[in-house]
């Protein structure tokens, strides 16, 4: 299991292949096992890394910091641990966001961006959502997890087209995380708004969402292209918020294009 050491933790990481550096990375409640057949796919083009952000997977903070602009402190250290000078980052949900901020505040260290179903606008997330990033709600929720998990389970069937798949990962990721990192990360992606910022990308931008999202609303797709029009959309009109399960084949198609030509 590869891990290295940054200035917050112990950040937890899978990779393989050789080539042009990819980076991956997951959204909330979720961890590297997202991207299990990304990699293989994409591996065989490019060097892939897929990591677990702080509060997730097997990745450890001791600062008890699980914002998304410590996520982003984590990615620039990881490339700079690594020795990985320029990448592509590929972010899902909270990921992408990730992804769009890494993009503003190190565009010298990002070649590429995609995000999957990624909210600009924190407001876009689902109610159930919105009220995880309270403390109160969170550690309620955390009295029962074994609830939580079967709730998982059973919400999978309404976000993803492969319920039991979903929410096998799903409830297996949630197993490792804290009530913090339950909260905190939630809570600031919550707040976040970049509508007024995410034009002042300069690299190739891809935005791919689902029709039948249910988690960030489909219509950030829209916001993209308004505050940031030199960004490409991928519309998938039988996906929900997890494109890479709802219609695999487009999708990585949709992807290699880009990470190629893009």
């Amino acid at each position: 299991m590869p891990t290295l050491v940054t200035e917050q933790g112990i950040v937890h990481y899978e990779t393989l292949g050789r080539g042009r550096p990819v980076l991956l990375l997951h959204g909330w409640l979720g961890s590297w096992a997202l991207w299990r057949q990304t990699i293989e796919i994409l591996s065989k083009e490019f060097k892939t890394y897929a990591l677990d952000f702080f509060g997730f997977g097997e990745s450890f903070d001791r600062t008890a910091n699980f914002s998304v602009e410590n996520f982003v402190g984590s990615v620039d250290q990881f490339m700079d641990r690594l020795g990985i000078p320029k990448a592509a980052i590929i972010g899902h949900s909270m990921g992408g966001t990730v992804s769009l901020v890494a993009s503003l505040l190190h565009p010298e260290k990002i070649v590429k961006t995609t995000v999957i179903g990624s909210p600009i606008d924190g407001e876009s997330l689902n109610l159930l959502l919105k009220f995880s990033g309270y403390r109160g709600f969170a550690k309620i929720v955390w009295t029962t997890p074994i609830l939580l998990r079967l709730f998982i389970r059973g919400y999978a069937f309404f976000i993803a087209k492969d319920g039991l798949a979903v929410g096998k990962m799903l409830a297996e990721d949630i197993s490792k995380i804290t009530a913090e990192s339950f909260f905190q990360s939630i809570g600031t992606l919550r707040e976040t708004d970049l509508r007024e910022e995410v034009g002042q990308i300069q690299v190739p931008l891809l935005g791919i969402y689902g029709k039948h999202d249910r988690i960030v609303h489909p219509k950030q797709s829209d916001v993209l292209k308004v505050h940031a029009p030199h960004s490409q959309i991928a519309w998938f009109e039988n996906s929900g918020h997890f494109p890479m399960m709802d219609e695999p084949d487009r999708f990585y198609e949709t992807v290699l294009d880009f990470l190629r030509n893009g």
